[in-house]
């Protein structure tokens, strides 16, 4: 059985889902674990920049690998960090290879999109690129994917002090450019 003090933190579907599959690898234990974590990777490509098409692709391929690569998985308590490690790779090799095409942008479209007055709204891309990639990489995990420390460091092959350094570092950092406008004070009556 999964140790409990991982276990706790997860949703019991998703403990139950890699308990079964790890104990009897068949198609059926793989559907079940297919649709728990499917979301998780789609969501976690989405997170890196990956178009949705791309998304569910490589999610695809990372399930397919977990499928074939089961038997390898020496600690079961590990078994997310071990499947967000693959996708992690897949991330990299899909970037690597998106580095040889040229962008192309639609200059009308863009012009367009400037001219047209609107209500601002926030983007979380932009203000991530004031942080280093390791940095943004550990609080979107942390943040937007919902990973605990012990997690992101068992993905990222670091040490659990990094990542919570990592984390509190780029929050540092957003704070200075996030913060709100100070409200003039009322003067005295």
């Amino acid at each position: 059985m999964i140790n409990s003090r991982i276990a706790n933190g997860r949703p019991r579907r998703e403990v139950a889902a890699v308990e079964t599959f790890l104990k009897s690898p068949n198609d059926e234990s793989f559907t079940e674990l297919f649709l728990t974590f499917t979301p998780q990777l789609v969501s976690f490509f989405g997170s890196h920049g990956c178009r949705p098409e791309s998304s569910e692709d490589l999610s695809q391929d990372v399930m397919l690998t977990v499928y074939r690569k089961a038997g390898q998985l020496r600690d079961p308590t590990r078994f997310r960090a071990w499947l967000f490690t693959i996708g992690r790779h897949a991330l990299y090799r899909h970037h690597g290879m998106q580095s040889h095409e040229a962008a192309t942008v639609d200059l009308e479209r863009v012009i367009d999109a400037r001219t047209k007055p609107g209500p601002p709204a926030f983007e979380f891309h932009p203000w991530m690129t004031f942080l280093e990639s390791r940095e943004r990489e550990a609080l979107i995990l942390r943040f937007v994917e919902e990973w605990e420390y012990h997690e992101i460091a068992a993905a990222t092959a670091s040490p659990i002090g990094t990542v919570q350094w990592r984390v509190f570092n780029a929050q540092k950092k957003l704070a200075t450019h996030l913060k709100a406008p100070a409200l003039p004070r009322r003067e005295a009556a």
